[in-house]
């Protein structure tokens, strides 16, 4: 794949898939502008980086709160001029029989899920705009598309996610901006496979191969595909 160009904002970057796309970015030369909620793991994070003189943390910040985004988006500004790309992984999951799930529930898949993925894109794409393209790539759920027992709250959510992003891709044709939305399955992180000590994760998605896709999305590539949901599911 070629070389990416202008800096790419990943949230959730201390994480397992955050770090994962941040990693394969950098490999390919793009800046990385890693946003998550906790600052020592991010700056390590980047300093193992390819070229980390390039890359930049914003760390503390809220994608809940629509100030937070934007103030996050302003810095990137500030430095780069610009935003060529935008992988956000945030979200959260949680799981209950319906009957059981209290209304709390439902609020926190939301605010994670949903209300970042809004803000954040609302933030993002209006600097994104002068520039006449971009990418933007949200991380969607096969549960999304069809909700399995036990998942009520976290289905919902992520199929809000999976509309959000059909909604921006539709309304932003005429700008250049594409967006676009990858379905992993389980991913295969230690904290999947302490959860699940006996399941076969031989079926499961590395986090790398999730990253991948992420980046072929936000490349030049990929200019052609706005609106897609992808699945990135292994061989599960």
């Amino acid at each position: 794949m070629a070389e990416l160009e202008g800096p790419v904002l990943v949230t959730g970057a201390a994480g397992n898939l955050g770090r994962a796309v941040a990693a394969a970015l950098a490999a390919r030369g793009a800046a990385v502008v890693a946003l998550d909620r906790v600052a020592a793991p991010l700056k390590a994070m980047l300093a193992a980086l390819p070229g980390p003189g390039r890359h930049m943390a914003l760390a503390e910040v809220d994608l809940a709160e629509p100030e937070a985004c934007a103030q996050a988006v302003a810095a990137v500004l500030a430095r780069h001029g610009r935003l060529a790309g935008v992988v956000h992984t945030v979200g959260g999951f949680a799981m209950a029989p319906i009957a059981e799930t209290p209304p709390a529930m439902f609020e926190a898949m939301f605010r994670l899920n949903l209300l970042t993925t809004a803000n954040l894109f609302g933030a993002t794409v209006a600097a994104m705009r002068p520039a006449g393209r971009g990418s933007l790539v949200a991380i969607g759920a096969v549960a999304g598309l069809r909700a399995p027992a036990g998942m009520a709250a976290y289905a919902a959510s992520k199929a809000g996610v999976l509309r959000l992003v059909e909604a921006y891709a539709e309304e932003l044709k005429p700008t250049g901006l594409r967006v676009n939305a990858l379905l992993p399955g389980t991913l295969d992180t230690p904290q999947n496979r302490a959860a699940m000590p006996e399941a076969d994760p031989a079926g499961w998605v590395a986090p790398a191969q999730v990253a991948e896709a992420a980046c072929f999305l936000v490349s030049g590539a990929a200019s052609g595909i706005t609106g897609a949901l992808l699945p990135v599911t292994g061989r599960g």
